[in-house]
């Protein structure tokens, strides 16, 4: 390949970034090229590539070294232009908004906790419940063991009456246990002393100036945001949100937040697991040490933490930072994956430009994509369920019936369940996107209010024939982690459906009849 056939091919690939970058969505954050910020772009190829074929499911990754971005990929059919549920990266934004108030004077760390809810308390006040402060839930050392946080979310509307009486058994700020109600009590003194909701806080003083728009954040039964997960923003948000604390909590030239806090909330607090021996310390990075709801790291870095591996790296000696959505099982091997790529790849210097490189580099970004299901199809099983509908055996799951309709390369499954109707289509070998009002595989799905205050899931539908009597139809939640395969195996008059999500190892099994008019 000549020099002057690479540079052509280097320009087309620069104009659909670009176009892709500004087709739906307005970035803020500038774009540069790995060599001139001292990265090579074969690191970087050689860490996509590592993702792609890992056991984990990339979604979406983001390298920014001196505030610019260097590299950037979504895996199809996710876009750039999507939000992404944060989890628990939602708490290193509570942890914010607790830094603008107190930078406002509307609240200090040592306050106590019953302090803002004088009409919530239990009858009788333990000494340790009116020793807890506004720095013990930042630092996660309430004192309530266990985690009462599924107890409190799942069976109660109000949450911060529950929560006040939960016994405190070890003295707050002793001890280290994550409990994510502790961080929604955070968002209730937000709105508490405020009068706003948590997003409605930050907006003027963190997405405004960020340039972060259409996030949004679930609510509990009360009213108001969930505080410890529920954040939905788009993964450049993600990387501005780092670079904002890598630049010490100024942006474009103007201190939004003091240095002192940021100083604060990311530097090591409580200590996990004390007793732990070195050498299992120094192989895991859930054992840093904790600040206010930021996890330090190995090699001086610090990140916000999602479950399935949401992540917000920031590394501050390397001035870079890493924002990566996915759905990941095992959350230390995909850490791994930074330290082992792109941590070596920092230089101090300018780099001379690869334009080989450059070009394979951008090449792969450009055609990310996650695995179809292959586009096999028998006209003679279509034939057989064309526009009929099945009705469900009685189920807990309150499934009632499910109808398929085929037209040339696509499925419509209308679905009747929980007294509602679902009308999901499903591409032939690609993916048809769409919206519905089904709430797809949530970590946090059996809460009160879960999902409350988030509008429709828009969803990527793939349909295959297995074989002659065997339909599977792949659905994703693609402002989520997670998706469904719904496997139909049709016998006689007979489908049997299989239900199975990304995140739950246990099917569903349905048996329905055909209906007949």
């Amino acid at each position: 390949m000549t020099k002057r056939t690479i540079l052509f091919l280097l320009l087309i690939i620069n104009l659909a970034f670009y176009f892709q970058a500004n087709a739906q969505i307005i970035t803020s954050l500038p774009r540069s090229i790995p060599e001139s910020e001292g990265v090579s772009s074969k690191a970087i190829l050689d860490f996509v590539e590592a993702a792609d074929k890992s056991k984990h499911e990339f979604h979406s990754f983001m390298l920014l070294r001196h505030g610019r971005v260097i590299a950037e990929g979504w895996w199809n059919p996710y876009k750039q232009e999507l939000k992404h549920t944060m989890y628990s990266v939602s708490k290193s934004f509570t942890s914010t908004a607790i830094g603008f108030a107190v930078s406002e004077k509307i609240l200090t760390v040592n306050d106590k906790v019953i302090s803002f809810f004088p009409d919530d308390l239990p009858d009788s006040i333990s000494p340790y419940l009116k020793e807890l402060s506004v720095k013990n839930l930042l630092s996660m050392s309430a004192g309530q063991d266990p985690d009462p946080t599924s107890l409190i979310r799942n069976w109660n509307t109000n949450w911060v009456k529950s929560f006040l009486a939960v016994p405190i058994i070890d003295k707050p700020g002793s001890k280290f246990l994550y409990n994510s109600v502790a961080t929604f009590m955070l968002s209730a003194i937000i709105q508490k002393v405020t009068g706003q909701k948590l997003v409605d806080y930050l907006k003027p003083r963190l997405f405004d100036p960020l340039g972060i728009e259409g996030m949004d954040w679930e609510i509990n039964p009360m009213d108001i945001n969930t505080g410890g997960w529920g954040l939905r923003v788009k993964t450049e948000d993600l990387a501005k949100f780092g670079q904002f604390y890598l630049q010490k909590g100024s942006w474009n030239g103007k201190q939004l937040l003091p240095k002192e806090w940021i100083e604060e909330a990311t530097t090591s607090k409580i200590l996990q697991s004390p007793e732990v021996a070195q050498e299992k310390r120094d192989l895991s990075d859930w054992l840093q040490g904790y600040g206010y709801k930021f996890w330090r790291c190995r090699f001086g870095a610090i990140r916000g933490d999602g479950a399935f591996g949401q992540y917000i790296i920031m590394l501050p000696e390397q001035d870079a930072v890493v924002a990566i959505t996915a759905e990941s099982f095992d959350l230390q091997d995909e850490l791994n994956l930074v330290w082992k790529y792109l941590l070596p790849a920092f230089q101090k210097e300018k780099l001379p430009v690869d334009e080989t490189e450059q070009y394979k580099l951008k090449k792969k970004l450009l055609t990310l994509a996650l695995p179809v299901p292959s586009a096999k199809t028998y006209q003679h099983a279509i034939e057989q369920t064309q526009g009929k509908t099945f009705q469900f055996e009685k189920n807990t799951s309150q499934w009632e019936s499910i109808a398929f309709q085929f037209s040339e390369n696509e499925c419509t499954a209308t679905i009747k369940a929980d007294s509602n109707t679902y009308k999901l289509k499903f591409g032939l070998g690609s993916w048809v996107l769409g919206e519905t009002e089904r709430r797809g595989p949530n970590l946090i799905g059996d809460a009160k209010a879960s999902f409350m205050g988030l509008p429709p899931s828009k969803i990527a539908g793939c349909y295959t024939w297995k074989d002659e009597t065997t339909l599977e139809l792949t659905l994703r939640y693609i402002e989520s982690p997670h998706s469904e395969k719904i496997t139909c195996k049709f016998v006689n008059q007979n489908v049997d459906v299989e239900i199975k999500s990304s995140i739950n190892p246990k099917s569903l099994i349905l048996r329905a009849r055909q209906q007949f008019e």
